[in-house]
């Protein structure tokens, strides 16, 4: 039987230099490849992909649905994706001292067994860092 070995985040963003610059700069991912409406930033065991949602040509269209190129402007800013660290209280202290903590996503613990915080990138697509417990919360 096949094991899956990994799952890797595609980002929709509306401006492709200003995300990567992002998660550069500010969460601290390798530029891997960056050309066009696509680039691939990379730390230690993970990868994060961002494709450019930039099309704006459903703000013209009458017929519905909306979605016809599938890169529409309005799809930037609404994924997420969980990111799997081992030193959750280190990483929480450099995020949260650059202020791009999410607002309610600050480091807890869930009752569902992680403790996790969240930030949120240039277009709100909303990126949660997390380590499993060894007992879930009370």
């Amino acid at each position: 039987m096949t094991e899956f070995k990994a799952a890797v985040p595609v980002l929709p963003a509306s401006n492709i230099a200003r995300s990567t610059e992002f998660y550069n700069e500010a969460v601290g991912l390798r530029i891997v490849h960056q050309s066009g409406g696509y680039a691939v930033l990379s730390k230690d065991a993970i990868q994060i992909h961002l494709w450019a949602a930039t099309d704006e040509s459903w703000k013209a269209r009458q017929a519905m649905p909306p979605i016809e190129s599938g890169a529409e402007s309005f799809i930037a800013g609404t994924a997420s994706c969980r990111v799997l660290v081992d030193d959750i209280d280190e990483l929480y202290g450099e995020l949260n001292a650059k202020h791009i903590v999410h607002p309610n996503g600050h480091l807890e613990s869930k009752p569902y067994g992680h403790r996790e915080f969240s930030i949120l990138d240039p277009d709100n697509n909303l990126v949660t860092f997390f380590v499993p417990m060894n007992e879930p919360a009370p």
